[in-house]
């Protein structure tokens, strides 16, 4: 499974490097878990539905992440999901997006879980602080 930033995001930061275009950060991150994966289009395949899930909505500010050194940056803060009340399934992915409930070019970046886990009745889903580490690579 392929990890990084989804294609329409990758186009946005490129354009404003180079001057096509000036964005803005988006003010909340949503971060979502699914059991079948993300592309690089943004199709999200088995995002929960139901049993108390949602996506983790957090505000986007400079508390959010460390300052990014080597290519990359990690969470700062605890992201943690509301507590299930069913089952979500083996989630082994996850995303962040900047919509509640958009998919395609609303997620941003996207990746797979170091080990799958099982959500049930009474879990709570939770990247600790560091557990989200974010990078842009260069080709060898």
């Amino acid at each position: 499974m392929a990890s990084g930033f989804c294609t329409a995001w990758m186009n946005l930061i490129l354009d404003e490097i180079f001057g096509a275009v000036d964005i803005t950060k988006p003010g909340t991150l949503y971060f979502g878990l699914c059991t079948g994966g993300v592309s690089a289009a943004g199709v999200v395949t088995g995002e929960p539905s139901g049993n108390g899930y949602a996506r983790k909505d957090i505000t986007n500010d400079k508390n959010l992440w460390t300052d990014a050194a080597a290519g990359a940056l990690e969470n700062e803060v605890a992201i943690t999901f509301a507590q299930a009340s069913g089952s979500w399934g083996t989630v082994a992915y996850f995303f962040i997006a900047n919509h509640l409930t958009d998919t395609g070019s609303a997620i941003i970046a996207y990746g797979e879980l170091t080990t799958p886990k099982a959500i049930d009745n009474g879990d709570t889903a939770q990247f600790a602080i560091g557990d989200l580490d974010i990078s842009l690579s260069a080709s060898p």
